[in-house]
């Protein structure tokens, strides 16, 4: 692999300009294609007419694949064997695989955060029989809102561990698809699925 330097020069096909043209090698700040972040201080060919940026050489890959995954939030936490009997059924039962499991938890997540629900509600979540049982299997998601939503529903609603909310959506997962077939909510993750497959 040929390492580039600051300063070295390249070609590169530009957007911008609609041409091929010239490049020189410099560090940049380089947001990503979403605006979900920036990647600072890694080095880039720019265009010599118009000064965006036109290409990343593969040095630069580790560094913007390090940043992508420090703007992924993760969420782990343990929990009942049956709680994942669950969440894969569910999965099942809308058509998808045991790989929708983690689209489907942050869906419902993300759900909670943009809802509210009062202390009856989590009461009733959190001291359900199902939510009794040693936690012993692992749960881990990744998925680059995680951390904005968990931080949320901490904030809006009277719940402080990970784990009280992962037995919430696990439980609504529950009731919604496999308990009382919501037709609305098993139509759209059908759809969903449908989509994302």
């Amino acid at each position: 692999m040929n390492i580039l330097k600051v300063d070295d020069k390249g070609k590169a096909a530009c957007d911008d300009c609609k041409a091929f043209v010239k490049t020189t090698y410099l560090l940049r700040d380089v947001p990503f294609s979403d605006q979900s972040g920036v990647v600072k201080n890694v080095l880039v060919g720019v265009c010599n007419q118009c000064n965006s940026v036109v290409s990343l050489p593969h040095q630069s890959t580790p560094l913007v694949k390090e940043q992508l995954e420090k703007q992924r939030g993760i969420l782990e936490t343990r929990v009942p064997a049956h709680f994942i009997d669950i969440l894969n059924l569910a999965s099942f039962e809308l058509g998808g695989s045991m790989d929708f499991v983690a689209t489907l938890i942050r869906y419902y997540l993300h759900n909670l955060a943009n809802e509210h629900l009062s202390e009856k509600e989590i009461n009733h979540y959190l001291t359900h029989s199902l939510t009794k049982g040693k936690s012993q299997k692992r749960l881990s998601i990744k998925g680059r809102h995680i951390a904005t939503d968990l931080a949320k529903i901490k904030e809006l609603m009277p719940i402080t561990s990970t784990s009280n909310i992962i037995k919430i959506i696990v439980l609504k997962i529950n009731e919604d698809v496999l308990l009382k077939n919501n037709a609305e909510k098993i139509q759209f993750l059908k759809s969903f699925i449908a989509i994302s497959s």
